[in-house]
């Protein structure tokens, strides 16, 4: 895995519409990221398929990609974590993460945009951070104070670090289970959504569309000469 040292790590977790996995998809095709590692599946549904473009071999539900040229890493997760694993894989993940030398680490996520504040409307993606973490002024982090994004909060009455997030899978147990002496900037995005439409993609400008998604992401498309 030395591809990755000192890169800036993404790593999605399952949520509501899949766009945390759909946003690294837009990644790894648009920096030419290739596949560099492929983790134990154990903890995982299993999945398995054909691979980008024709390339040989399998893809399975959890793979790293990474590139030479590019400051990037991604972690793509395809199949949700079992339920009986989900705090294995969490303290495996982030063990991973702290020892494989990366320079910060962005967690993706989608959030229920059907449980919002008026205020929370105004912005289709936000942002939360561990309260015990260093602050990320000095760090590769550190551009995001110039970002128009609000920091997360929930309607719930929860006085925890990290607050209920509707749809947002395992990022609350990731996020909470984050040891005070952690020491890599460390950010997650959320983006409200209750459902991918195909206009949400179709606008996406400058971003590079995986091959796949022409043949089955909104559903394969029908054989007109069927009717007619």
């Amino acid at each position: 895995m030395n591809e990755i040292f000192e890169d800036a790590l993404d790593q999605p977790i399952v949520s509501v519409a899949n766009v945390a996995q759909l946003t690294v998809d837009l990644i790894t095709a648009t920096f030419g990221l290739q596949r560099v590692g492929v983790f134990d599946p154990k903890y995982h549904v299993p999945v398995t398929g054909a691979r980008e473009d024709g390339t040989p071999g399998i893809t399975m539900p959890l793979e790293l990609f990474g590139s030479n040229s590019s400051s990037i890493a991604v972690i793509q997760q395809r199949s949700p974590v079992l339920a009986l694993f989900k705090q294995d894989f969490t303290d495996t993940l982030l063990t991973f993460v702290r020892t494989s030398c990366v320079s910060a680490v962005i967690f993706l996520a989608g959030v229920d945009m059907s449980n919002r504040t008026d205020t929370q409307m105004l912005t289709p993606t936000t942002y939360i951070r561990p309260t015990s973490l260093p602050d990320v002024t000095s760090t590769p982090l550190s551009p995001l104070a110039d970002l128009p994004i609000p920091p997360y909060f929930s309607l719930s009455d929860d006085s925890r670090s990290i607050p209920f997030i509707p749809g947002g899978g395992l990022t609350r147990r990731i996020l909470s289970s984050i040891p005070n002496s952690w020491q890599i900037p460390t950010v997650c995005f959320l983006h409200y959504r209750a459902s991918l439409r195909r206009c949400s993609i179709a606008t996406l400008v400058g971003w590079k569309q995986p091959v796949t998604w022409g043949h089955g992401l909104f559903g394969t498309p029908h054989d007109s000469t069927l009717y007619g």
